[in-house]
């Protein structure tokens, strides 16, 4: 008998899949990006279909109870995920500053003439 969680997790599954989707066709994420999201939202439909299966890997993993592994797992994707975008936040600050940069050499040059 399916749960009203598991409809609700497999409706957000799909929309957020979805969405992945329209991203991908857009050229707004990569094949790869889009790779990973198929993963983890198919995940998340398989998951909440046959809810033994987390029960079992949390098991095998050490965790007592799935929601637990399905915790941890989440903060380190998230983590990762915060990671990425620092990376990514440093990466245009220092494009902007460099541009800036530029704009200000170029300004003066043209003041000087």
């Amino acid at each position: 008998m399916i749960t009203i969680i598991q409809v609700v997790l497999i409706l957000f599954a799909l929309f957020a899949w979805s969405r992945a989707i329209v991203r991908m066709r857009d050229k707004n994420i990569s094949g790869g990006e889009f790779a990973l999201w198929s993963i983890i939202w198919i995940s998340v439909i398989v998951f909440a279909l046959l809810p033994f299966i987390p029960a079992w890997i949390s098991t095998i993993v050490g965790v007592e109870r799935a929601v637990d592994l399905a915790v941890y797992v989440s903060i380190i994707v998230l983590f990762y995920l915060v990671f990425r975008l620092y990376v990514y936040n440093r990466k245009q600050n220092e494009e902007t500053t460099r541009l800036v940069r530029e704009i200000a050499i170029q300004n003066a040059r043209k003041k000087k003439k």
